[in-house]
């Protein structure tokens, strides 16, 4: 038989993880600002491969659904570039302990992960992630970073960029208007 003998100490340190925990589980402001803009959304999309070269422009749609009780949001990204056919999954939460964004995105031009993560500024709407990503011409490692700003409830403005010989230069702008 196992006899487990609390204190007060034991009680008290019991309910503070417990608060603690029940804090770090909760869906708040910012999941909810997340859940906003669920929906369907249509992207239009402007890359640069080179900061010197003419941009490629595409179409896209997405689909943002919350799951997990409301604590992430799934983007799926479905459209055609270059003739082939573009896919992309992203999955974004806010971390309520560490107050920060996370994300990561999948697509099928590669076969890597990336990883992002950031703050939420208030006075511009806008979300800031930093990361890393694999650069498959050089196979090295490059900062990344990523805006999401949020103009109202059914327009957004997301922003790329990479670290291309010391210089930060935008590498894709989409312009999401909600569909539905």
């Amino acid at each position: 038989m196992l006899l487990i003998i609390f204190t007060s100490k034991t009680f008290a340190q019991s309910q503070e993880a417990m608060q603690k925990w029940t804090a770090y589980m909760t869906p708040g402001d910012m999941h909810q600002m997340l859940a906003k803009t669920d929906g369907t959304w249509n992207e239009d999309m402007t890359m640069w491969q080179d900061p010197n070269a003419a941009p490629t422009k595409m179409t896209a749609t997405c689909e943002n659904k919350m799951i997990m009780g409301g604590r992430y949001q799934e983007s799926r990204h479905t459209g055609n570039f270059n003739n082939m056919p573009f896919e992309g999954y992203n999955l974004v939460g806010y971390d309520n302990v560490k107050k920060i964004f996370e994300s990561t995105w999948v697509d099928n031009m590669g076969t890597g992960t990336i990883h992002m993560e950031g703050p939420y500024d208030p006075s511009t709407k806008t979300v800031t992630l930093t990361g890393k990503e694999i650069e498959p011409m050089s196979g090295k490692e490059i900062d990344v970073k990523q805006t999401v700003q949020y103009i109202d409830d059914n327009n957004e403005v997301v922003q790329m960029f990479s670290n291309q010989d010391g210089k930060e230069f935008k590498t894709m702008e989409i312009k999401l208007t909600r569909k539905s």
